[in-house]
């Protein structure tokens, strides 16, 4: 039967059915799994402003007008910067709806680990930005 409300034990059973805690090393080592977890998502997550914002410096062409105008604009979807941020956007969405399952545990220690590994990862991947990317800034794990 699945909590459905916070709980303190080391019994969890956490994204698959395969990953049950039953003993204090397993639950200790899927605490640390889930700090690293998190703090990686921050870490991917601060490569994927990176790329995104070394991408959108390059400035484009003019536009041409008139009849050697072609008739669908070319863009510069090619790039490299560009592809790494798409590529990381769809793994940091999946670690992130991924944490939150895990956060849905209901399981305390799991939900603080958690949290803690994203603040940790935040701390030191991420907090040193001149508030450049402050649009970009979401709390949420999984946007």
């Amino acid at each position: 039967m699945m909590h459905m409300t916070f709980y303190w034990g080391i019994k969890a059973t956490i994204l698959f059915d395969f990953w049950k805690t039953d003993s204090w090393l397993s639950y200790l080592l899927t605490l640390l799994a889930c700090f690293v977890f998190a703090a990686f998502y921050q870490y991917l997550e601060n490569r994927r402003l990176q790329f995104k914002s070394l991408s959108s410096t390059r400035h484009p062409p003019p536009p041409r007008t008139g009849v050697s105008a072609p008739l669908i604009p070319k863009s510069s979807t090619g790039s490299a910067a560009k592809a790494a941020s798409v590529l990381l956007f769809g793994v940091n969405a999946a670690i992130g709806y991924l944490l939150m399952l895990a956060a849905m545990s209901f399981n305390g220690g799991v939900f603080i680990a958690i949290v803690v590994g994203l603040t940790v990862g935040y701390l030191v991947f991420r907090s040193d930005d001149d508030g450049g990317n402050a649009a970009a800034e979401n709390p949420c794990a999984c946007a």
